[in-house]
């Protein structure tokens, strides 16, 4: 009879396995729905922190923190006249919500009530400044007004809201399913650390949702999508290496911690662009390590071992080299600080070209390329940085012309599937053998392919667990990166949109090298699937540029970057005294109004 129920188990326990993949796909869409309609339902639209008016009644709404003024069509308060710069002025606010206006150039004169200013200049409600001729009136929002707006938004967020307790314990649903789908087919001494593992991510999952609610914060959308993408890494990983799950634990620890140390520390703009000299400096000195001292491993210079623990210095730079780039508003549109971006950026491709870490390099030009349009706005420029590197490109080429072998059997690797070719024609044939849910854990073989864990992941993921979910976790990924591209456009400051566009360009670079890459569609680099690859330097930058992806939501108390917004008192409708004066008893018309039914009088 034992052996009856043993030869039962063993016989249903494939076909209860396949049937949790189904129910895990399904799990992982509801949960991606669910963040997709609590982000993308609501509409963005642009926070007014105060005013420009003309003497004829014109307006300009001042949407972000810095405004520039002037002829061009990217000008946030365009003066169409030909006495005006196409880059004239700028006026800024700070953290604080004290204004300034100062002059882009010293050609380029600006009367301040009369006075020409050529350096910054503190603002007040009602100055009047003059560009090029053209006076207008500053008026910024009072405090009043901005907690009216806030308490409506809370209002409007509470209305729509979807609750974050069911898509956590959604994801919860599918680390179930992913801990019986490795806990079931696992080596018995294997099954404390996948146990170990997977409750702790789940505890962190809930851990940081708390630390959420205590800080009056009710977003919980993008961190939802962090933990099913960690989570299904964390099956890659219980599958391919058991004893390596207590590091990758710790590593998303670490990487949690520097998510809200970050997320604290943007909430300071000025603390963020003084931060950008000590972070460049220390980026620079850690590549320039790596570079001499540095461990090359499958190729790249890229590591640094200190003992038994080693490293990627170029994954922790990611983050210093985002913020650089972004935090450089004390002048906008300044040579000083458009050169130090560019001389900073070539001094880190460089180094990766010399740790012949190709695929990074990659990644940090295109990131430079968002930062310089954001930065100027000048395709012609954009266009010359690209055929310079190009040009560069044919340089290390032609004297180290080993480099183009790597990339000699891109598109054609069934024709080297056995040398330059092994791991994208074993991926592609593994991927096609799980089908779209996969052959379960205990079934793969991709996982003994070299670098199977980091490189080609998600070809793992897809033998394994199925090609549905592997598309999921492409999703999952996408879906935070869109909606910050949607917030940047509403941003507070351009310090939030460079940061947010700059990251999202890199982790779409990454995912497209590492996904497109082992499936022949682009030349196979060696970077690594955000939060799903194995790796602790991997797993703790992408939680830093995930800071930067929840720095741009602009949606009332949802991120730790923006201060909580005070509300306004909430008061019993009260009859009005009527008034004297014409429109005393409508002070909500704008003043460019008023001024309009004036003329008309």
């Amino acid at each position: 009879m034992a052996a009856f129920f043993t030869n039962l188990m063993a016989d249903a326990l494939p076909t209860a396995l396949w049937v949790g993949r189904v129910l895990l796909f399904l799990a992982a869409v509801w949960v991606l729905v669910r963040c997709g309609i609590s982000l993308f339902t609501r509409e963005k639209k642009p926070e007014v922190w105060g005013f420009l008016s003309l003497s004829n009644g014109a307006r300009y709404d001042l949407t972000h923190w810095e405004n520039m003024i002037g002829r061009m069509r990217s000008a946030d308060v365009r003066v169409n006249f030909p006495s005006v710069s196409r880059c004239h002025a700028a006026i800024c606010r700070d953290d604080r919500g004290r204004w300034a206006v100062y002059p882009v150039s010293h050609s380029s004169p600006v009367l301040l009530n009369g006075n020409r200013t050529t350096e910054k200049a503190a603002l007040q409600a009602g100055d009047c400044i003059a560009v090029g001729g053209v006076e207008m009136y500053f008026f910024p929002s009072t405090e009043s007004d901005e907690a009216k707006v806030a308490r409506r938004r809370v209002q409007e967020q509470q209305q729509r809201r979807i609750s974050p307790v069911v898509t956590l314990l959604l994801v919860n649903v599918c680390q179930l399913l992913l801990f019986l789908q490795v806990f079931l087919t696992a080596q018995a001494g294997d099954r404390m650390a996948i146990a170990v593992a997977f409750s702790g991510i789940a505890l962190l999952a809930w851990t940081l949702y708390w630390i959420y609610r205590l800080a009056h914060r009710t977003a919980y959308e993008l961190e939802s999508l962090v933990f099913l993408l960690i989570s299904v890494g964390t099956a890659v990983t219980a599958a391919y290496d058991p004893g390596s799950l207590y590091k990758q634990l710790i590593t998303v620890v670490i990487g949690m911690a520097l998510f809200l140390l970050m997320s604290g520390v943007l909430r300071g703009l000025g603390l963020s662009i003084r931060a950008r000299w000590p972070v460049a400096i220390a980026a620079a000195g850690l590549l320039a390590f790596n570079v001499v001292l540095g461990e090359r491993i499958f190729g790249a210079k890229n590591w640094i071992s200190v003992g038994p623990l080693s490293f990627q210095p170029s994954e922790l730079v990611k983050i210093a080299f985002i913020l650089a780039g972004a935090a450089t508003l004390d002048r906008l549109f300044a040579k000083r600080n458009l050169i130090f971006t560019i001389l900073f950026s070539a001094y880190c491709v460089g180094c990766l070209a010399l740790m012949s870490d190709f695929g990074t390099a990659l990644i940090f030009f295109v990131a430079f390329l968002c930062i310089a349009f954001l930065r100027t706005g000048d395709l012609p420029s954009i266009a010359m940085l690209v055929a310079a590197a190009a040009f560069g490109c044919g340089i290390i080429l032609r004297f180290k012309p080993y480099i183009a072998d790597r990339f000699a059997a891109w598109m054609h690797v069934w024709d080297y599937a056995q040398d330059m070719g092994y791991q994208q024609t074993r991926t592609m044939s593994a991927m096609a053998s799980g089908g779209l849910f996969g052959a379960g854990p205990d079934k793969g073989w991709l996982k003994y392919v070299g670098a199977a864990n980091t490189d080609l992941v998600f070809g793992v993921v897809g033998e394994e667990f199925g090609f549905l979910l592997a598309l999921c976790c492409v999703t999952a990924l996408l879906i935070p990166i869109i909606y910050a591209l949607r917030c940047a456009a509403t941003a507070r400051s351009s310090f939030y949109t460079i940061l947010s566009c700059a990251t999202a360009a890199m982790l779409v670079c990454q995912t497209a090298l590492n996904v497109l890459g082992a499936v022949d569609l682009l030349p196979l680099t060696g970077v690594t699937f955000p939060f799903v690859s194995m790796g602790g330097s991997s797993m703790i930058s992408c939680w830093g540029l995930m800071a930067y992806l929840k720095a741009a939501d602009t949606r009332q108390n949802a991120s730790f970057a923006l201060r909580l917004s005070k509300l306004a008192p909430e008061k019993k409708p009260r009859a009005k005294k009527k008034q004297e004066g014409f429109f005393a008893d409508r002070p909500d018309i704008p003043v460019d109004e008023i001024f309009r039914k004036e003329d008309h009088q």
